[in-house]
């Protein structure tokens, strides 16, 4: 049988999409789903995101890490507001549902996509350059010094696995300090069990982590850095660790359509 989907990447993050909205992709099993994602086996990528029909939204983003456990992605729907607004000429709002809840996002003058995150009610300090947090996925976040030379899969992978965290695993981003609103960031993600050149929820997580950490009241915009390319998150902090309005802002890019012979 053969499927057609779609590549695209932001940031680095490159995705295989589905246009899933008739259902006729509702059959992959989750073994399939682990072969396309894997980078020698099969299409390769960060994960695999299906377009599915919604009864009151545009569409409901159905996303599989490339173990095919389920979680949000935020770079993935940023992705997948791009198919979708390639698919049917839409230019304006796009609302849609995902595992952690309702979205909404829009293309800006400069291709950039702003996808409305979920609100923040709670940061958990470990002490002041460590945080835990959810944006859609669950991270860690950590401060250092330098992250240029860091071992993060190494890292990464030892905190993933920890008793701590073993069992639901999280996502562990070591952020650099630019300036007080500018920050560089390499992430260990769970579900990919290896470092990606950016993670859009991790993105966020380290902006908002930035702000407590820095007291950056009201609406701010924290600049990031990732090695896959550079992306912005703005919100309005209006009590310490509790966030509205957060906007995660980047672009998103169609890189090419295929068929594989699953």
């Amino acid at each position: 049988m053969q499927v057609s989907f779609y590549k695209y990447q932001g940031a680095g993050n490159d995705f295989i999409l589905m246009d899933n909205r008739l259902g006729e992709f509702d059959f992959l099993t989750n073994e399939q789903i682990i072969r396309l994602c894997d980078r020698h086996f099969g299409i390769g990528s960060d994960g695999l995101i299906k377009l599915s029909a919604h009864g009151s939204l545009h569409f409901y983003m159905d996303f599989y890490n490339p173990d095919a456990t389920k979680s949000f992605c935020g770079n993935g729907a940023r992705c997948a507001v791009a198919l979708f607004c390639r698919l049917t000429d839409i230019t304006s709002l796009v609302t849609f549902e995902a595992i952690d809840g309702l979205h909404e996002a829009i293309i800006d003058d400069n291709d950039q996509i702003r996808l409305k995150m979920n609100d923040v009610d709670s940061i958990e300090m470990n002490d002041s350059d460590s945080f835990e947090l959810n944006t859609g996925s669950p991270h860690l976040v950590i401060v250092e010094q330098s992250i240029s030379s860091l071992d993060v899969v190494s890292k990464g992978a030892t905190i993933r696995f920890s008793d701590k965290f073993k069992h639901n695993g999280i996502n562990i981003n070591f952020i650099e300090e630019i300036d007080s609103k500018s920050i560089a960031i390499r992430t260990y993600e769970r579900g990919v069990e290896n470092e990606t050149l950016a993670c859009g929820t991790g993105i966020t997580a380290a902006a908002l982590s930035i702000a407590v950490k820095n007291n950056l009241r009201g609406i701010q915009s924290v600049f990031v850095r990732a090695r896959g390319g550079d992306l912005s998150v703005e919100f309005d902090q209006f009590e310490l660790g509790e966030f509205r309005q957060i906007y995660l802002i980047g672009p998103a890019q169609f890189v090419f359509h295929g068929i594989c012979d699953l």
